[in-house]
């Protein structure tokens, strides 16, 4: 029997390492908590387990025994059910609508679940060593045409991208409220090939999407839920590349959390399997990135991937991924700069890191502010306070005006180097901005 095939409440009980009989045991007990009796026992979970639908009480019930806030019975049984003890669904051919379903389920529940660093690696060790695309494509002949609706779904979902991060508090909420009918239309539907290919690829598109959203507001586990999501969404169309961006994503993540042991892992297993020069020009990158800033540098290793994404990123051509369009001579020479940066080559670090600012398009404000914080630590390696202070204030400026809050915890991870010079009228300057 398959995923596909095992019923949520199975799903359920086995991520939380319960039996049939130890789960009904647990659900008398939340009856005995409110001086109540049920009649619950293995054949009813068994019951419950093949399609017959528990009533309101029991359903209370169940979700105190697994450990679910009574809130998430808002949604329809069996949708408020959890999928995995941690959040990360293993990959299989029907593997997509239940990750789907766990990057939705309620936040009060996710926001405090960190997700477990050995099921990362083991997901990406399974799509590691994955076949070609599934035949889970392979649809429905005669099937119902929803052609149209997701016509309109896209539509939708491309306006509310499109509409600058200055309206990002409304969207997010709107593109989530999206995501939910194209993982219903997954997962109860039968579809012509055609429009289970678009039914992924959109599912894939809206939790890249609100992956990076969840991740610039610092909910982490939220948004790694989501770029697992569109990691199964990706692999079940047979895009590895984009697959492989995807797993580059979740390692950018562990970077930032500063645990680069799990990005270096996730980097290399995504290497394996990238094939178009600029997404691995990319993943070299940030490759780099994390071998310089790593607790023990590997300088040498570190270097080595920098020679590596420069030749790829010049043998990329303008034919590229959709996902990774944006990638610039800029980016190259930012990332390049602040690897340099980490590793203690500050002058040709400085010299990129200005070079990429300069050379980045008036359209990309969100990353100038990223870049310019990049700028405001080189400077304050080199003891240059004042021009410090300046880029760290304008950073600070763009993250503001462009709704960015990563570039401005960025810079105000800088804040403190800053307070012993506040002399300095541009120190002094920057000081009221950050205060503001």
């Amino acid at each position: 029997m398959d995923d596909r095939e095992l019923h949520p409440l199975t799903v359920a009980r086995r991520a939380c390492g319960l039996s049939q009989t130890a789960l009904a045991a647990r659900v008398r007990q939340a009856a005995a908590r409110r001086e109540l009796r049920s009649g619950c026992d293995r054949p009813r979970i068994r019951k419950w387990e093949r399609g017959t639908i528990p009533d309101a009480d029991s359903q209370l019930y169940l979700a105190e025994a697994l450990s679910v806030p009574a809130d998430d019975l808002a949604l329809p049984w069996p949708h408020w059910l959890p999928r995995t003890a941690d959040g990360v669904v293993p990959l299989a051919q029907h593997s997509a609508m239940p990750a789907l379903r766990e990057a939705l389920t309620p936040v009060q529940r996710r926001a405090f679940l960190t997700v477990s660093t050995t099921a990362l690696t083991g997901l990406a060790a399974q799509w590691a060593v994955a076949g070609p695309a599934p035949p889970a494509l392979t649809g429905t002949a005669g099937a119902q045409d929803v052609g149209d609706f997701i016509d309109l779904l896209r539509a939708s979902v491309d306006r509310l991208t499109a509409a600058g991060p200055a309206h990002e508090q409304h969207t997010t909420g709107l593109l989530t409220a999206h995501l939910e009918p194209v993982t219903d239309l997954l997962d109860t539907g039968h579809h012509r090939p055609d429009a289970l290919r678009r039914l992924h690829h959109l599912a894939a598109d809206l939790a890249h999407t609100l992956a990076w959203r969840h991740f610039d507001h610092g909910h982490h586990p939220l948004a790694a839920r989501h770029w697992i999501a569109a990691l199964h969404n990706t692999h079940a169309l047979g895009d590895t590349d984009r697959a492989a961006g995807i797993l580059s994503d979740l390692a950018y993540q562990a970077a930032w959390l500063s645990d680069h042991t799990l990005a270096q892992d996730l980097l290399a297993r995504a290497l394996t399997r990238a094939r178009h020069p600029a997404a691995r020009s990319l993943l070299h990158l940030r490759l780099a990135r994390s071998l310089a800033a790593a607790p023990t540098p590997a300088p040498r290793a570190a270097r080595r991937v920098l020679n590596a994404a420069e030749h790829d990123f010049h043998r990329a051509g303008s034919d590229r991924p959709s996902w990774c369009t944006w990638m610039s001579k800029a980016d190259l020479a930012v990332d390049t700069g602040q690897t340099l940066l980490d590793l203690g080559d500050t002058r040709p670090a400085h010299q990129l890191l200005t070079q990429g600012e300069h050379l980045l398009p008036a359209t990309r404000d969100k990353t100038r502010g990223i870049f310019l914080a990049y700028q405001a630590a080189s400077h304050l390696a080199h003891h240059d306070i004042e021009p410090a202070a300046e880029a760290a204030a304008d950073a600070l400026e763009l993250a503001r005006r462009t709704h960015a809050p990563r570039c401005e915890q960025l810079v105000q991870r800088l804040t403190p180097a800053f307070r012993p010079h506040a002399r300095h009228d541009a120190v002094a300057r920057f000081l009221h901005v950050v205060s503001a």
